[in-house]
């Protein structure tokens, strides 16, 4: 016997060092290579991107999982402990691992496994960590060795209560939503602070199997389940018998979230996910929970959306013609059911337009019907622009029926019609009934498009930005991307030049035909007017006012090409201006958010800006990682005020023009608008300038302009850059869509004059002659740099053959002025006085 027991024991020595030795080497084998736990101690989870519009409202959002991290500290005790009921009760007592309930899983699982079912488990909340975060979900031994291992590890270096924060914010829960606090807003719309006791128990039901326990899908489950948890939290003695009996009998009831109110202005959100990406890389922005504040005005957005594409369509509707219907289907009985399956036409949702399809035609209209069964009626006023489109680009004759422009199964898209007051619904062909109630409009996707862009012209926020009709059909975003002729929009910044090179608004210029050197072996340069009509000796300000392009060209030559590329370059409209003739006519390149910004310092009295979209960006803890202002104020984080001055904060903006110069000019665009090109923008009905422009064939058309503390810019064309139509003018084209935004966007807001820089003095002057006037004559105030009046340097623009000219006064700089070099002492090159010959300039 007493061998036997020997033998017992020496077996049992045996197997006790056998087991250690496979232990050891287990851990040592698994171990080798384990992720780098420690990295936990300071993991944060991927967390969404919020962008907010300058309102906070939300903008955009950018996430590869829809999560919301909240730090231990804020989650409440009783959510925490729901999960830890149900997943781990002996989670602040283990040490990674839970023997016990790996030994009652492991029994549980051989029959699940012979019944060929997949094993449970006995993951504690620290395994699940080390597996959702450091390791795969693939099913091994191998991998669940490596687990208990990283969860021993884990429980050792971390605290506990930052193994549950981890835990409880990378959790899946369902429904798309990753941790807590996704999941609180998913299921019941309600921050973590704000759940019951039966909902926080629910929610800690669902890491099992989170589909399975889904309310919608499976509401008996999802209450057993949410049941239970509450069972096993009075157990554990979180909460009393009463308190879990309470909460069971509370129904389970899901709310729906609210539809999120986002912001729409989708090329200013995908320019501002451009930036952050260039800035932080994709994955900080997809995954490092940043909030950015944005420049954006909602309300200037939703005016600039709707004066562009009004003004798309409108264009659209004369030039355009009607291209037909957008399909066809079988209008006979059982047409809603054939409808609801067509598809609404991309860039038709943005404006709100809806699909129809023709039921029949008469002699007043066309019956419609449109999705859902409703029916409708197209008068035919709102059919008479269709004008057929040929195959030769023409358009055809108005339509004299409603026949010649849709024909039953026409697939068409409408838009709401308000009938005229005091007006009759249109009577059918038999005059038996009349038309349906609900009117419509006949529509149609523009194929012009454009850009739209407004500038807070003191800081450069880009405050709206609208890239073409529908960022659905483009995402092409004109305002940034499209590189236009900018045309006349040029002539302010030829006239600046001149004002700083001893010009007035009073300076006579030649208004005949000129010839212009190219260089060797190529013909001169012979620019031509608007109808080829010259006016002789004429004022700057009249030569402006009516965009005559002879005597911007002249003026360039007489101020020379390097005076004119400095201007151009350091306003920022090219980084480098080609030293031809044709840029004094806009036959650079540019875009419009760079020519709306050049515009914005003209305003502002000169001053460089950098137009932005981000105000600040701040890290998913709070910490503000960008801010577009860095002007310094150390006095401005005094929150309470105890008698001390008001913190003066510096203007760092570089000076880059002459203030008076530009207040010159500034003055000069208002009278574009009160008797130029621009008069259309004049029902504004507030002190604005502005500046039309048009390229060579009509390929563009823009209007830039400004009130004293808004800069705004339209862009007109086809992205194939073809012509819009003889005679089509920016004044008719582009000046109308700033006009109505200008309308919408400062309807709240008092009108403001513009301020006048030191060193400047105001004359009248009949706006004709640019002297002093007759009695009688129509007289105007003008701006005069000081030390000079109408009569300074009135003739110096009439220089018509090469020869010496004096160099003009160069007045001294007034209070944050800059001193500009002398005018030339010889004419840069010969300019000749010959016929008008060529293909003409550009507008």
């Amino acid at each position: 016997m007493v061998k036997i027991v020997r033998i017992l024991f020496v077996c049992a020595v045996l197997a006790a060092i056998a087991g250690g030795l496979f232990a050891g080497l287990t851990i040592w084998y698994f171990g080798r290579d384990l992720p780098n736990y420690q990295q936990l101690a300071h993991y944060q989870p991927p967390v969404m991107t919020r962008v907010l519009a300058g309102d906070g409202r939300l903008l955009a959002q950018y996430a590869t999982e829809r999560r919301l991290f909240v730090p231990i500290a804020a989650i409440p005790k009783r959510v925490g402990e729901a999960f830890i009921a149900a997943e781990d009760r002996n989670f602040y007592t283990h040490h990674g691992i839970d023997p016990l309930s790996i030994l009652r899983a492991a029994f549980v699982d051989i029959g699940r496994l012979i019944n060929h079912r997949r094993p449970i488990g006995a993951s504690t909340i620290t395994q699940q960590v080390a597996k959702n975060m450091l390791l795969s979900n693939r099913l091994s031994i191998a991998r669940k060795i490596r687990e208990i291992l990283l969860a021993t590890k884990i429980d050792a270096a971390l605290p506990k209560d930052r193994i549950l924060e981890l835990y409880l914010n990378e959790i899946y829960l369902g429904a798309g939503a990753y941790g807590v606090a996704a999941a609180a807003l998913t299921y019941f719309d309600k921050s973590l602070d704000q759940l019951t006791l039966g909902e926080a128990a629910f929610l800690g039901g669902l890491p099992k199997a989170p589909n399975n326990y889904n309310p919608e899908l499976f509401p008996a489950a999802a209450k057993a389940r949410r049941d239970w948890v509450l069972d096993r939290m009075a157990e554990d003695g979180y909460i009393t018998a009463a308190q879990a009996a309470a909460a069971k009998a509370t129904p389970l009831v899901l709310r729906h979230r609210e539809p999120t109110e986002i912001v729409n202005a989708p090329y200013f959100a995908e320019e501002v996910r451009r930036a952050l990406v260039a800035r932080y890389g994709e994955k900080m922005l997809y995954e490092g929970g940043l909030t950015v504040r944005t420049s954006l005005d909602p309300a200037m957005q939703k005016a600039a959306d709707k004066a562009l594409r009004d003004g798309l369509v409108r264009y659209d509707r004369g030039h355009g013609g009607w291209r037909g219907a957008v399909g066809h289907i079988d209008p006979a009985p059982g047409w809603p059911r054939r409808l609801a399956e067509q598809e609404l036409p991309a860039g038709a949702d943005a404006v709100g337009w809806r699909l129809a399809v023709v039921l029949r035609d008469a002699a007043a209209g066309a019956a419609i019907g449109l999705k859902g069964g409703a029916t409708g009626w197209i008068p035919f006023s709102a059919m008479r622009w269709a004008r057929p489109l040929r195959q030769d680009g023409t358009l055809g004759p108005y339509p004299r029926r409603p026949a010649d422009v849709v024909k039953p199964g026409d697939l068409v898209l409408v838009a709401p019609l308000a009938a005229a007051p005091g007006k009759p619904s249109p009577r059918r062909l038999d005059g038996a009934a009349e038309a349906p109630a609900h009117l419509y409009n006949l529509c149609q996707i523009p194929e012009v498009s454009g850009a739209l862009v407004a500038i807070d012209p003191h800081t450069g926020r880009v405050l709206a930005m609208t890239g073409g009709f529908s960022f659905e059909m483009s995402q092409f975003n004109r305002a940034t991307q499209a590189e236009r002729q900018e045309g006349s929009t040029i002539k302010p910044f030829v006239y600046l030049t001149a004002l700083e090179h001893g010009f007035t608004p009073s300076t006579l210029i030649l208004d005949a035909p000129i010839a212009l050197p190219q260089g060797p072996g190529l013909p001169p340069w012979e620019p031509h007017n608007y109808e080829d009509r010259f006016g002789g000796p004429t004022t700057m300000l009249v030569g402006l006012e009516h965009s005559i392009n002879v005597m911007s060209a002249r003026t360039t030559a007489i101020i020379g090409l390097d005076a004119l590329a400095k201007t151009v370059e350091s306003f920022g409209i090219m980084d480098t201006m080609p030293h031809d003739y044709s840029m004094s006519l806009g036959a650079g390149l540019t875009t419009p958010l760079r020519l709306t910004t050049a515009y914005a310092i003209l305003v502002n009295g000169g001053k460089r800006i950098t137009p932005t979209l981000v105000d600040r960006v701040q890290d998913q803890n709070g910490r503000t990682i960008y801010r577009a202002d860095n002007r310094p104020c150390p006095g401005c984080s005094n929150v309470d005020w105890h008698g001390q001055p008001v913190p003066v904060i510096p203007d760092p903006r570089q000076q880059i023009a002459d203030p008076a110069a530009a207040f010159q000019v500034v003055q000069m665009m208002e009278g574009v608008v009160a008797r130029g090109t621009g008069r259309a923008v004049a029902a504004v009905d507030r002190p604005i300038a502005g500046k039309t422009g048009t390229t060579s064939d009509f390929a563009d058309a823009w209007f830039e302009g400004f009130t004293p503390d808004l800069a705004a810019g339209v862009f007109v064309g086809y992205d194939q850059p073809v012509s819009l139509g003889n005679g089509e003018q920016a004044a008719v084209v582009a000046a109308p869509i700033f006009r109505d935004f200008m309308i919408a966007a400062l309807k709240n807001q008092l009108p403001t004059e513009f301020r006048i820089p030191p060193g400047v003095e105001l004359y009248r002057v009949n706006p004709t002659t640019g002297l002093p006037p007759e009695p009688g004559e129509n007289a105007i105030w003008l701006a005069f740099k000081d030390g000079t009046n109408p009569m300074t340097n009135h003739d110096l623009g009439l220089q018509v053959a090469p020869g010496p000219l004096a160099a003009a006064p160069n007045p001294a700089p007034s209070d944050g002025g800059i001193a500009t070099p002398p005018l030339p002492a010889v004419l840069p090159l010969p300019l000749h006085d010959v016929p008008a010959a060529g293909t003409g300039g550009l507008y």
